[in-house]
C-alpha cells in the first residue's frame, strides 16, 4: 500500500488514509494557512520586462508596427495588469495598444485605471473607449467610430502603419479598422509565439504556480474519502488556488468512476463510494497568473487499486514516460509524433487526442495530437526554453479512465519535470 492508515476519524466520522509523500505538499507552517511566495520582486521585475521585449521582437519581425490586445491572459503577459479577468473575456472592454518603436498603453475600464499604477511597460494609460451593446445599446456604431479613430490618431502620431495585429476583435470593428486603411494581422499567432519561450524568470514564477496547485492536490488527496462528492474534492483545489493569490481554473475535470469514461464530464453531486477511480485535470491558472496544467487519478480511501485499475494506470504512466523521453530541442514536430508512445488500439476509442502541449500563462501553442489524429502537415520545431505538457488518458470499454499529466521545460538535455507530486505505487 502507497499510503498508512490515520486512525483517527475525520470530521465526517470515516477513517482518513494518508500518504506523507502527498502531506509533504501542505503548507509546511499548516494547512490552514495560504502560502506566501518567496520570488522577490526583482524576479518579477524581469519577467515583466522579457515578456514585452518579446513581443516587440516579433511585431519587429512580422513588420508590424502596431498590436492591439484584447485577450485578458495577452494583456497580463505584457504588462502584468488583471482586471476583471473572467468577466472581459466575455464582455471586451479594456484593451492594449503597443507599438513596436513607441509607447505601450492601456486602455483600461472605466474607474479602474488605478490598477495598473506602477506597472513598468505602461507608459500611459487611458479610459478605453467600449463599444458593448450591453452598455451602448443602439450607440454601439457611434461609440465603435470614437474607438477607430482614437486608434488610427495614436498610431499616426508614432508611425505610418499600414499594418495593425490584434487578437480578438469581432467583424464590425475590424472593417472600422480596415475603412481607415489598415491590414489586419493574426496578433494571436504573434502573441502565442512570443509566449511560446519562457525566461528563466518566466520559469520561477510558474515554478511557485505549480507549488500552490501541488498544495491544492494534497488538500484534494486528503478528502478523497467516501461520502465527499466530486464538486466537494474540486473544490479544495479552488480554495488553494484562490487563498494563495492565484486567478481561476479553465475548467471543471475531476470525475469519479463509471463518470470518468467518457472523459470531458465536469464535476457534479455524485457522491465518490470507496475504492472507485478519481480522475482531474486542475486547468489552473494560478499565482503571477502563469498554468499549473497537472492531471492525477487515485482511488477513493486511498485503497490498494483492482487489478485493472492497475493495468490502466500501468499504461497511462507508461505513455506520460515515454514522451518525456523523447523531447529534445530541434525535435520537429512531425518527429515527436512518430518516435512517440502508439496507443494501443483497444485503448484508442477513448484516448485523449493530444500528447502535448504549450503551457504558460495558460495552454498555448503547440498542441501536438496523438498520433491517430496527427496531421502531417501542423508544422514546428520543439525549442529550448518552451514548456510542454505530456498528458495520457487511458481506458477501454466499459472501464474506468485514468488521466495523467506532467509539466515539463525543454532543457539542452530535454524535458525537465516542474511538477514533482507523486504518482501512485502499483
Amino acid at each position: 500500500m502507497l499510503c498508512s492508515e490515520d486512525n483517527s476519524p475525520n470530521a465526517s466520522g470515516s477513517t482518513v488514509f494518508k500518504d506523507e509523500r502527498k502531506q509533504a505538499y501542505l503548507n509546511p507552517k499548516g494547512a490552514d494557512r495560504p502560502l506566501i511566495s518567496p520570488i522577490p520582486g526583482s524576479t518579477l521585475d524581469r519577467a515583466r520586462r522579457y515578456r514585452l521585449g518579446r513581443l516587440r521582437e516579433k511585431m519587429r519581425e512580422w513588420d508590424c508596427p502596431a498590436l492591439i490586445l484584447y485577450d485578458p491572459v495577452n494583456i497580463r503577459y505584457a504588462f502584468d495588469c488583471s482586471n476583471m479577468s473572467i468577466w472581459t473575456m466575455h464582455n471586451p472592454s479594456r484593451y492594449a495598444l503597443i507599438l513596436a518603436d513607441g509607447p505601450a498603453i492601456m486602455f483600461e475600464f472605466e474607474g479602474s485605471e488605478h490598477v495598473n499604477d506602477g506597472l513598468p511597460g505602461i507608459d500611459e494609460v487611458r479610459t478605453s473607449k467600449s463599444f458593448l451593446f450591453f452598455t451602448a445599446g443602439n450607440l454601439v456604431e457611434d461609440r465603435m467610430k470614437v474607438w477607430a479613430g482614437e486608434i488610427t490618431e495614436i498610431v499616426g502620431l508614432h508611425c505610418r502603419a499600414s499594418r495593425i495585429a490584434v487578437d480578438r476583435l469581432e467583424p464590425a470593428p475590424a472593417a472600422q479598422l480596415r475603412q481607415r486603411g489598415f491590414t489586419l494581422l493574426d496578433g494571436q499567432e504573434l502573441a502565442e509565439r512570443a509566449r511560446s519561450i519562457k525566461s528563466s524568470d518566466e520559469i520561477e514564477l510558474m515554478r511557485w504556480t505549480i507549488r500552490v496547485c501541488e498544495a491544492g492536490m494534497a488538500r484534494m488527496y486528503e478528502v478523497s474519502e467516501p461520502g465527499r462528492t466530486e464538486r466537494e474534492i474540486w473544490a479544495e483545489l479552488h480554495f488553494e488556488n484562490a487563498r494563495s493569490g492565484g486567478e481561476w481554473l479553465e475548467t471543471k475535470l475531476l470525475t469519479a468512476g463509471a463518470r470518468t469514461n467518457p472523459w470531458y464530464q465536469e464535476c457534479s453531486d455524485y457522491v465518490v463510494q470507496r475504492g472507485e477511480m478519481i480522475s482531474f485535470d486542475t486547468d489552473m491558472i494560478g499565482p503571477y497568473g502563469y498554468c499549473a496544467d497537472l492531471s492525477r487519478s487515485w482511488t477513493c480511501g486511498h485503497v490498494a487499486m483492482t487489478a485493472r485499475q492497475k493495468e490502466l494506470y500501468a499504461a497511462a504512466r507508461d505513455q506520460i514516460d515515454h514522451n518525456l523521453s523523447i523531447i529534445r530541442p530541434g525535435m520537429t514536430f512531425r518527429e515527436f509524433n512518430e518516435k512517440s508512445w502508439q496507443i494501443p488500439e483497444k485503448y484508442q476509442p477513448y484516448r485523449y487526442t493530444l500528447a502535448a502541449h504549450g503551457t504558460g500563462m495558460a495552454d498555448e501553442w503547440p498542441g501536438i495530437l496523438l498520433h491517430p489524429d496527427f496531421d502531417a502537415g501542423f508544422e514546428g520545431v520543439v525549442e529550448e526554453n518552451m514548456v510542454l505538457n505530456v498528458e495520457s488518458l487511458i481506458a477501454e470499454e466499459g472501464s474506468e479512465s485514468i488521466k495523467l499529466e506532467t509539466q515539463a521545460l525543454v532543457t539542452a538535455k530535454g524535458a525537465e519535470r516542474l511538477d514533482t507530486f507523486p504518482w501512485e505505487d502499483l
